[in-house]
């Protein structure tokens, strides 16, 4: 039977049209049931707030509000909202699930929290360019409806010291501020390895202190961090986030589906697809989308509403080119 004590939590929380509150405490009933043995009462509780919390989602489509960054701020990152989606990657079925678990655990978090968890929040992403990194952090910002902060390394890396760990508290103090996804690209710009660098006092201090940042951050903010270069990384940096997820150059199988997909609109029967796709071995996920569409430049611009093999071949020969040079 419910507890007295959160029969008076219950009302007052809707007395003071708390919703939120009002769930959290259903889903302590439900714990408490679950205690007591009354197993089918407590997930049918559960099923009822995740209802009541996926209608209140899905009534307010808009993104989280954020005000364009002013002062200095202004000038250390970007601010965007994303339209990409993950269903607008095309992954391996291993990837797809560790950034899906990402998604879930944001979107539940009240559900890990009530049990004394946190979810994944700070993400490194390591491979090679092109390979999905970058469009990750906006398919995370877009699925999660949270702005798009990117860092500006540009800005904030200078030649004064202490300069650059003074904008870096910048940024993580905006964290604390406006939960978004905040994106830092070539993050080995930062995180190169303390003795491996001529100028090794001032990196250190910046490292140090992006360090003691990242772990001291207790923001409902996504970091996101990615880098070409793992090698160059210092060890002390992977133990500090939640997750390091590795990218790689498209198996045949990925770059057939995202060959397909980017000329969905076209005809493209009787298209050779084994030969056409062992060609692309060596490209990005990047250079492979631009190699469908080049095609499809190259089939609009001969008033042709087919893509032939010697169009991909073609386009395929030429991203070789560009990316060897």
């Amino acid at each position: 039977m419910i507890a007295s004590k959160h029969l008076i939590a219950l009302l007052r929380s809707h007395i003071d049209g708390d919703n939120e509150q009002f769930l959290s405490v259903a889903m302590q009933v439900a714990a408490h049931e679950a205690r007591q043995g009354h197993g089918n009462l407590a997930q049918q509780l559960r099923d009822l707030v995740d209802e009541a919390r996926s209608l209140k989602q899905s009534r307010s489509s808009r993104p989280v509000p954020f005000a364009q960054p002013k002062g200095d701020l202004a000038a250390l990152i970007s601010a965007s909202y994303s339209e990409t989606r993950l269903s607008s990657m095309v992954l391996p079925t291993a990837l797809e699930q560790r950034l899906k678990r990402i998604i879930t655990e944001q979107r539940q978090q009240h559900r890990l929290v009530e049990h004394g968890l946190h979810p994944r929040r700070k993400i490194l992403l390591i491979g090679p360019p092109g390979s999905g990194k970058t469009m990750t952090a906006a398919a995370l910002a877009g699925e999660l409806t949270l702005p798009l902060f990117t860092v500006v390394f540009d800005s904030l890396i200078t030649r004064f010291m202490g300069e650059t760990a003074s904008k870096l508290r910048l940024v993580f103090d905006a964290m604390l501020q406006t939960r978004g996804v905040y994106f830092f690209d070539e993050f080995d710009a930062i995180g190169a390895r303390r003795a491996e660098r001529n100028d090794v006092g001032e990196i250190r201090r910046v490292l140090n202190s992006f360090l003691q940042f990242l772990e001291n951050d207790n923001s409902e903010s996504l970091i996101i961090a990615a880098t070409n270069h793992p090698e160059l990384l210092d060890p002390a940096l992977f133990r500090r986030f939640d997750d390091v997820i590795h990218y790689d150059l498209p198996n045949p199988s990925i770059a057939s589906s995202i060959l397909k997909a980017r000329l969905s609109g076209f005809d493209t029967k009787g298209m050779q697809w084994k030969d056409v796709v062992k060609e692309t071995s060596g490209l990005s996920q990047a250079e492979v989308s631009r190699a469908a569409d080049e095609a499809a430049k190259r089939a609009i611009l001969a008033e042709r509403t087919k893509v032939t093999r010697d169009d991909l071949l073609g386009a395929i020969a030429e991203r070789k080119a560009s990316t060897e040079r």
